[in-house]
This record gives C-alpha cells, structure tokens and sequence, in this order.
C-alpha cells in the first residue's frame, strides 16, 4: 500500500515541479499560457502553488489537511486545465495526459487515506 501511495506522489510531485519550473523559463511553455488566454500573473501565481503543492505532498509530517488542500488545488488546476486546452482544441495527448494525471492524484490521494487514517 505504501509503495503505491509513494509512487503516485511522487508521479504527481515531479509533474508539479517541471511544470512549476517550466512554467518560470520556459518560453513555449509561457506562450502557450498567453495562448490559452491566461494573464501573465496567473502563470507565476500557478508556477509557485504547484511547488508548494508538491513540497507539501511529499513531506511526511504535513498535516492531513494541508495535504488534503494541496490535493484539492492541484485537482482543480488539472480540470481547469483539461477545459482550457480542449477550449483551445490543443493536440488529444495533452488532454490524455491531464485525465492519466488526475487518476495519478486521486490514487495518490486514495492511499493516503488509507495510510494516514
């Protein structure tokens, strides 16, 4: 069971962290955000709450409801995302990505239920 939850969270937590860094310097990745029809201040906001996100879904001795926080905000942000990018009518493998990456958080979340309560 642990292996389970360890390995979805950290799935999730390197996910959080490329798109946290690319979403900083990455030029294509910023003007994809221009693209969707995001200000420039939310990419910034988003690139340091999934770093937090992940920081905090990773450490051990976060509280349960802090944990349960960083899920809810990640999950929120993979289904605005899944909107945008078929709004926007962007390639199938985003919007496939995005769906395999929320089963990887709900796992995740799942099994830290289990593992925590």
């Amino acid at each position: 069971m642990k292996a389970i939850y360890w390995s979805s969270t950290l799935i999730i937590s390197v996910f959080l962290f490329l798109s946290s860094y690319s979403y900083v310097f990455s030029k294509s990745t910023i003007q994809g955000i221009k693209a969707l029809g995001f200000p420039d201040f939310f990419r910034i906001e988003l690139a340091i709450l999934k770093f937090l996100a992940a920081i905090v879904l990773l450490l051990p001795f976060a509280s349960l409801q802090l944990k349960e926080w960083a899920y809810a905000g990640v999950g929120l942000f993979l289904i605005t995302a899944l909107i945008a990018h078929i709004k926007h009518k962007d390639s199938i493998f985003i919007t496939f990505l995005l769906v395999i990456l929320m089963g990887i958080l709900i796992i995740s979340n799942i099994y830290m239920n289990k593992i925590l309560k």
